[in-house]
């Protein structure tokens, strides 16, 4: 655990995405082609969420296998402790990797979440990080769902309304406002966001969420005390 608060810590690196990283131990033979070629997707694209998942699951399978942590002396009850972290480590390392480019922010997502146990402020400005490096606002409504999964909507709230515009990012972005803003006991700040989702140009996406969302803050009305 101590290592990983360590690269938590750690100032991001300059992108090193398309050199393999050595492993202490031995990759499958089939992996390294795969590995390759995720990487080279990455480095044309450093978001594309499908090529990171992966190449998370491989460094994370080779990083679990690594005959180091099987060592005898160990109590049992560590092994499957120790192999879930270096697991993690794994994928904070690569995640670390590619958010070194300047144009991704889903490896922050993943630096974010990995990270928001330990150093929750530092996951928050990877969040904003991540959220300002992606005009379509996808990355902030990751950024959102994390926070509110992890019980923090005040903190979803500030990254959301410094954030968000409106007229050109998903409308999933106003439905996360408005629960976050629910869930924090916010009833008219809802109504606030509810209303902004009139501006977007997507009306029929935006109606059924409107919807949804109308339902959400009567229900959030009729259990809040008078």
């Amino acid at each position: 655990m101590h290592r990983l608060r360590r690269l938590i810590r750690r100032p991001l690196s300059a992108s090193t995405v398309g050199t393999r990283r050595q492993s202490p131990s031995a990759p499958r033979r089939g992996d390294v082609g795969h590995e390759d070629a995720l990487r080279a997707q990455l480095t044309d694209d450093p978001n594309n969420e499908e090529a990171f998942a992966a190449l998370a699951e491989i460094v994370r399978r080779r990083a679990a296998e690594d005959p180091t942590l099987d060592d005898p002396l160990r109590d049992s009850d560590e092994i499957p402790e120790s192999k879930q972290r270096e697991a993690d480590l794994a994928v904070w390392s690569l995640a670390e990797e590619l958010a070194g480019h300047p144009r991704g922010w889903y490896p922050l997502i993943e630096l974010g979440r990995l990270s928001l146990a330990d150093d929750p402020e530092g996951a928050v400005r990877r969040l904003i990080t991540a959220a300002e490096r992606d005009p379509d606002g996808n990355a902030l409504a990751e950024g959102l769902a994390i926070l509110r999964e992890a019980g923090m909507p005040v903190e979803a709230l500030g990254l959301g309304v410094g954030h968000w515009r409106v007229r050109e990012h998903s409308p999933v972005v106003g439905r996360h406002l408005v629960l976050a803003a629910l869930e924090a006991g916010r009833v008219f700040e809802a109504k606030q966001h509810l209303r902004a989702l009139d501006l977007h140009p997507d009306t029929r996406a935006v109606k059924p969420l409107q919807e949804e969302l109308a339902k959400a803050i009567a229900a959030a009305e009729q259990t809040t005390p008078k």
